[in-house]
C-alpha cells in the first residue's frame, strides 16, 4: 500500500473518530531511542526510515519533524508523499506544538497513542493546547486499526548477564536504588526504560534490533520488586535467578492495573521523560510524585572496575575485526568487485569470528562517497554504490560482546581523494585528537569540552548538526545517557551531566558536504582521574578504541607538531595493543600503517 493510500486511510479514520489531528512518534512503550517492528508506526505511515522524527497528520496536511542527521535521507524518502520534511532547529521551522497551535481552533482533538508518548510531551502539550480550548484523545492506536499485517510483540527470550560481566550483582543495584529512593522520601519506583531495567536486573534480551533488552517494566518498593514481562520469554534458569533475588514476575500488560493500585498516602519516584503519559495518567492523582532523572541512568552510565576492564577486552577483539577489514578493504580495492552491502557484510563476518560477539550494536554505515554526506545513510543491495579505487568510504559500525558494547567509525581512502577532501579528512582528524588528549578539572561536562573538536571547524566556517559524541551502554544501547558532547543543551537528549570516572563517551567529529562527501572519524574514550592538586582534580581520557587510522588521508601541512605527536601516539598504541593478533603480510601491512609521520 502506497503512503499516499495510508494516509487516506488514517485520515478517514480520523474522521470517524471525530479526531482533527494525530501525532505518530518514533516511540515503543519504553521511550526507546530503536524499536521493534511492531511499534514502527511512524515508518509505517510515512517511509522514513530514521531512527528519529515525528510524523503529523491533519485533514488536509501531514509533516515529519526530524534532526539534522537526517534532512539529506528525509527529503529522498518523503518525495511524492504528500508529507512536508520539517527540519527541526532550524530557522522558520515551526515545533510540532506551533504547528498544532496554528492549524487547529477550539473544539478541535489531537490523538496520540498515550503509551507511546512519553508524560513531559503529553503533559506540555495537553497544557499548551489546552489553552486554545483543543483537548487530547489518548487512549487508542489509531493507526493499529489500519494496519493490517503488523507484526506482534517480539518474543525472544530473556538471558543472565553473568556477574563476571556485569561486575555487580543485581541485589546490590537494588540495595543502591532503594537508598535513593529513601533520600527522597518515596516508597515505589516505577521503570520503564529497557536499558535500565535490564542494567538493574543483569538480564537481556532481544526484543530490540541492536540493543540486548527485553521488553518490560519494573516496579520497585521499598519491600518487593515486580517485573513486567511475557511470562514466555522467562526460562527456567532465569525463573529461578529471580526468585532467588526476589522479584516478582508479573505479565507484561499489568503494570496498568497495577500503578491504579498504589495507595493514596504513598509516593511515587518516576521520570516524565521515560515513563509514558498513559502510565501517569493512570496513577491515582493523590498519590505524592516525586519527578527525577532515573538514579540507574547514572549510576549505569559509570562502568564499575569489572566493566572497564571487560570494555578494554571487547574493544581489542573489535579493533582485531575493523583492522583486518580495513586490511581487505584497502589491499583489494579495485582488484575484486565491492560495494557499500559487500564491504558491510565482510566486515561483519570479521565482526563475528571474535569469540563473545552477539551481534551488531547497530546498522552499519557503509557510505561511500556522497552518499557519506547523510550522516545515517543505509545502503541496501537495490541501491548500493559500486566500490572504485578513488574517493573515500565511510564505515561506522559496531558490535555486542559479553564484555561490552563497541561503537567506531573510520573513513578509508580508496585512491585518489581532492585536496579538499584531505584537508577535510585532515582536519576531522586533528579535531578527534584534540578532545581525546583532553585535560581538564573535575566538574566539566561535555559542553565545555565539545570546542576541542568542533573548533577546527568553525575556524573554516564549518560545522556538523549533531552533537560530536554520546555515552555508550555496556552490552546495552550504543546510545546511553547522560553523557556527551555538545556545543549547546538539548534538555530532550540529557546528555550534560558532569563526566565521571569510568563513564564511556564517543569522540566523532566530522564534515558532511551534500552530493560531495562525508568524514567522521570516531573513538570511544573513557573518563579516568588524573593529578589532583591544589587547582582540584584533574580529569583526562583513555582511548579504548584500537583501530588504525587512514593515514593516506593526512595533509601533513594542515598538522602542528602536536597533532602529529598524538597521532603517532596514538598508533604506537593500537600497534602495540592488536599487533599479537596479526602475523605474516597483514603484520607487515599493520606496521606501515600505523608508522610515525
Amino acid at each position: 500500500m502506497a503512503i499516499k493510500e495510508r494516509l487516506k486511510n488514517l485520515r478517514q479514520l480520523m474522521t470517524q473518530k471525530k479526531v482533527d489531528a494525530i501525532i505518530i512518534p518514533t516511540s515503543d512503550y519504553h521511550q526507546s531511542e530503536y524499536v521493534g517492528s511492531h511499534f514502527k508506526a511512524r515508518e509505517f505511515m510515512s517511509g522514513f526510515t530514521g531512527s528519529a522524527g515525528v510524523l503529523v497528520v491533519t485533514a488536509t496536511e501531514a509533516g515529519l519533524w526530524t534532526d539534522g542527521r537526517y534532512f539529506i535521507q528525509a527529503a529522498h524518502q518523503l518525495e511524492g508523499t504528500t508529507i512536508e520534511l520539517m527540519k527541526q532547529g532550524e530557522e522558520g521551522v515551526p515545533s510540532i506544538e506551533e504547528f498544532l497551535e496554528n492549524r487547529l481552533k477550539s473544539g478541535q482533538i489531537v490523538a496520540f497513542d498515550g503509551k507511546v508518548l512519553s508524560a513531559s510531551e503529553g503533559i506540555d502539550l495537553e497544557q499548551r493546547l489546552s489553552k486554545k480550548g483543543i483537548t487530547i484523545y489518548y487512549s487508542e492506536d489509531l493507526v493499529d486499526a489500519i494496519w493490517i499485517d503488523r507484526d506482534s510483540y517480539s518474543m525472544e527470550p530473556a538471558f543472565l548477564l553473568e556477574e563476571q560481566y556485569s561486575g555487580k550483582s543485581a541485589v546490590a543495584k537494588i540495595e543502591e536504588l532503594r537508598n535513593v529512593m529513601r533520600e527522597e522520601q518515596t516508597d515505589v519506583h516505577i521503570l520503564t526504560t529497557l536499558d535500565d531495567v535490564a542494567w538493574l536486573l543483569n538480564i537481556r534480551g532481544n526484543d530490540v534490533p541492536y540493543n540486548p533488552v527485553i521488553l518490560s517494566y519494573v516496579m520497585v518498593t521499598l519491600e518487593n520488586v515486580y517485573f513486567y514481562v511475557e511470562a514466555a520469554k522467562i526460562d527456567e534458569k532465569v525463573k529461578q535467578y529471580l526468585a532467588q533475588i526476589q522479584v516478582t514476575l508479573k505479565p507484561y500488560d499489568a503494570l496498568y492495573e497495577d500503578v491504579t493500585k498504589i495507595a493514596k498516602d504513598q509516593s511515587v519516584l518516576y521520570d516524565l521523560t521515560k515513563v509514558n503519559y498513559a502510565i501517569y495518567k493512570s496513577i491515582p492523582v493523590e498519590v505524592k510524585r516525586v519527578n527525577k532523572i532515573n538514579p540507574t541512568i547514572l549510576a549505569k552510565a559509570i562502568k564499575n572496575p569489572v566493566e572497564q576492564d571487560n570494555l578494554k577486552k571487547a574493544h581489542i577483539k573489535d579493533g582485531v575485526a575493523v583492522t583486518k577489514f580495513m586490511y581487505w578493504l584497502k589491499t583489494n580495492i579495485g582488484k575484486i568487485a565491492m560495494t557499500e552491502v559487500t564491504a558491510s557484510d565482510y566486515l561483519e563476518e570479521c565482526r563475528k569470528a571474535g569469540e563473545g560477539f552477539t551481534q551488531l550494536s547497530f546498522n552499519t554505515i557503509s557510505a561511500y562517497n556522497a552518499n557519506a554526506a547523510m550522516m545515517h545513510y543505509s545502503a541496501t543491495e537495490d541501491s548500493c554504490a559500486k566500490l572504485e579505487p578513488q574517493g573515500m568510504l565511510l564505515v561506522d559500525s559496531g558490535g555486542q560482546y559479553y564484555e561490552g558494547t563497541t561503537d567506531v567509525t573510520r573513513t578509508f581512502i580508496l585512491g585518489p581523494i581532492s585536496d579538499e577532501m584531505r584537508k577535510h579528512f585532515t582536519t576531522t582528524v586533528k579535531s578527534m585528537l584534540n578532545l581525546q588528549n583532553a585535560n581538564f578539572l573535575y566538574g566539566c561536562n561535555g559542553q565545555n569540552l565539545d570546542i576541542l573538536a568542533r573548533g577546527p571547524f568553525w575556524d573554516m566556517n564549518l560545522d556538523y548538526k549533531c552533537g560530536t559524541g554520546h555515552g555508550v551502554g555496556y552490552m546495552l544501547n550504543v546510545h546511553e545517557a547522560p553523557n556527551g558532547f555538545r556545543w549547546k543543551k538539548v534538555p530532550e537528549r540529557n546528555d550534560s551531566c558532569i563526566l565521571e570516572e569510568g563513564m564511556v563517551t564517543t569522540d566523532e567529529p566530522g564534515v558532511y558536504i551534500e552530493g560531495s562527501h562525508g568524514i567522521r572519524i570516531e573513538n570511544e574514550l573513557l573518563c579516568k582521574k588524573g593529578t589532583h592538586n591544589e587547582y582540584g582534580q584533574y580529569m583526562h581520557f583513555e582511548p579504548v578504541t584500537m583501530v588504525p587510522i587512514d593515514l593516506d588521508g593526512i595533509d601533513t601541512n594542515y598538522f602542528t607538531t602536536v597533532d602529529k605527536a598524538r597521532l603517532n601516539a596514538y598508533h604506537k598504541l593500537v600497534f602495540e595493543t592488536i599487533s599479537p593478533y596479526f602475523e605474516g603480510e597483514e603484520l607487515a601491512w599493520l606496521k606501515k600503517i600505523t608508522r610515525e609521520i
